[in-house]
């Protein structure tokens, strides 16, 4: 053995425990990389439940509490400020439902029960479709909705911006969740 602490292999290479260092070093930081790159969080209406039905004529208006569950995959907490998701039926706006500003821990799963407000005047404009929606007791609503927030990583903040579409199949008699497609979009803005 030399005097660095290097060892002759029987190939004739020389091992030192400072390159086995630096280099089990690189390969830790390349796998935390990979692993903490942002992805999208998912989301996933549990319910719809209706609230109060108001009859102002000639309007009807519903308000509703809308029960997602939301997860963040991520290995980083995020903080989001409140906005509005909007709701439509049939390319028309329906209503909106409150998101409130929050947070999330990262990995984690949380429930988000949201305040909606649908406005009947705009059903009663669809109203040969909406029959025909409660006759076959499937109605198609979509919503979409931007999230922005941020992301604390070690000491910097990284703003982030989340686009929602969701396409959801409702029973409109009692209000059961049928099927639905969510689709979210990332974006982390780095200074």
């Amino acid at each position: 053995m030399s005097k660095e602490g290097r060892k002759t292999t029987s190939g004739g290479l020389r091992w030192s425990w400072t390159s086995a260092f630096v280099g089990a070093a690189t390969a830790a930081a390349a796998v935390a990389a990979l692993s903490s790159k942002p992805r999208d969080p998912d989301f996933h209406l549990i319910s719809i439940d209706l609230t109060s039905f108001k009859l102002n004529f000639p309007s009807v208006d519903a308000e509703l509490i809308l029960t997602v569950h939301v997860t963040n995959p991520n290995v980083t907490s995020i903080t989001y400020s409140s906005t509005e998701m909007s709701i439509f039926y049939s390319g028309e706006h329906l209503g909106s439902a409150r998101v409130k500003a929050g947070s999330q821990r990262p990995r984690s799963c949380q429930v988000l029960r949201l305040p909606a407000r649908l406005n009947g005047g705009q059903l009663a404009q669809r109203g040969k479709q909406f029959v025909a929606d409660v006759a076959k007791r499937e109605m198609v609503l979509d919503a979409t909705v931007d999230i922005e927030g941020f992301a604390r990583v070690l000491w910097w903040d990284h703003k982030f911006r989340v686009h929602v579409d969701s396409h959801v199949t409702v029973d409109p008699v009692f209000l059961d969740v049928i099927d639905q497609e969510n689709k979210s979009a990332l974006e982390v803005f780095v200074r």
